[in-house]
């Protein structure tokens, strides 16, 4: 039977010099007892001035085996110790040099900040971010600004087959789901409106708030919010799977600007499309207040439409189409750089396609604030 090699690391103390014997196979395989040694090596030291190591009899050294022994000379002369480490054999002794010179750099401790300043930069980590996102945001409105007029100057370079497309995408198939919702918001508004102006007889006067509100705020916000979680992510997806797959990388070698062809159809589509929605999504949820004005309150639809028209004129319908447009082209750039940004990962595209409908509606709702700004401001 043959006999296990196993390594050895023995020390003898003389005076303030302590002489270590290493012999046997320093490998990986044997790393856990070599470890093991070292470190009651060094619980049995004292006051020690010298240390010489003897490897003579070291039979296999490999890198790990190397470090081991590198780790101890540093450990050894860590304490003030004169370490020498004695015939080393011509075979290991490049290894060893090159061990000895990796890693020279001692380890940094980390510094811990206080709360108030990892607060501060979170802070202003968020604030760079947000700065890029806008800058990012400009750039490609320019770019599709550019390439309107390019097409507008040029029209046969708009391709017509992707516009229908992408209109009976976001348009056509949307219409079913918007519909829905809205008439069920109008339906909620109703019987909340009536629940609590009964209490002052002021039944009647539900009719000015669907009306206003579903014509001014609601209809337009529902339903770009309901575009941007359906319409605006598909784009990022659509977008980021061509990019995964270089795909866009592929137009521009062939000299196709990707803006053009992939871009400009989409936000056109958009820009199409939400108003039309809205105005279909604004007819249900009224369609829906008079319903449930009707079953609920009791009040007669002949009755329902004269105090209609009485509550609203062509302004209120005015300013709530205006803003559609507006949303739809800031939802389909959002979508478009989102997608533009997705790298080789799933999780990267994940990512990027959640932070689209996020981005999207929060900036639909800023551009409907400032849209109720500037509108109280003209008198409208």
């Amino acid at each position: 039977m043959l006999r296990v090699k196993e390594p050895f690391l023995r020390g003898s103390v003389r005076g303030d010099a302590l002489e270590l014997l290493a012999s046997g196979q320093w490998t990986v395989e044997n790393a856990p007892r070599i470890e093991e040694q070292i470190g009651q090596l060094g619980r049995d030291g004292g006051a020690l001035r010298r240390v010489a190591i003897d490897v003579g009899a070291i039979e296999r050294f490999d890198t790990f085996g190397a470090w081991l022994l590198e780790r101890l000379v540093r450990a050894w002369t860590a304490q003030g110790c004169a370490t020498e480490v004695h015939n080393l054999s011509d075979t290991y002794r490049d290894l060893m040099e090159e061990v000895r010179h990796s890693n020279m750099a001692p380890l940094a401790v980390p510094q811990r900040d206080g709360a108030l300043v990892a607060t501060l930069e979170r802070v202003g980590r968020t604030m760079v971010s947000v700065g890029r996102d806008l800058i990012q945001i400009v750039q490609m409105l320019g770019e599709v600004a550019v390439v309107g007029l390019r097409v507008v100057a040029r029209p046969r370079r708009l391709r017509a087959t992707s516009l229908v497309y992408q209109l009976e995408r976001v348009g056509w198939r949307a219409v079913p789901i918007v519909v829905l919702i809205t008439f069920l918001v109008g339906c909620i508004l109703a019987q909340q409106g009536l629940f609590n102006f009964r209490r002052f007889g002021a039944d009647v006067y539900v009719v000015d708030l669907i009306g206003i509100l579903v014509l001014r705020e609601l209809g337009v916000l529902i339903v770009s919010i309901m575009v941007a979680g359906r319409s605006g992510s598909a784009y990022t997806a659509e977008l980021g799977s061509m990019r995964m797959r270089e795909e866009i990388d592929a137009l521009r070698t062939m000299g196709l600007d990707p803006t053009e062809i992939l871009v400009l159809p989409r936000v056109l589509a958009l820009v199409i499309a939400v108003p039309l929605l809205t105005f279909l999504g604004s007819m249900a949820a009224l369609y829906g207040g008079a319903l449930v004005s009707w079953v609920y309150g009791g009040i007669n639809p002949d009755i329902f439409l004269s105090r209609l028209k009485e509550s609203i004129d062509l302004d209120t319908f005015e300013v709530g189409m205006l803003k559609a447009p507006f949303m739809a082209l800031m939802i389909g750039v959002v979508a478009c750089v989102e997608g533009y940004q997705v790298q080789g990962s799933a999780e990267s595209l994940g990512f990027h396609t959640t932070a689209s409908v996020v981005k999207s509606i929060f900036l639909v709702i800023v551009i409907d604030g400032l849209f109720a700004v500037f509108f109280a401001a003209v008198g409208m």
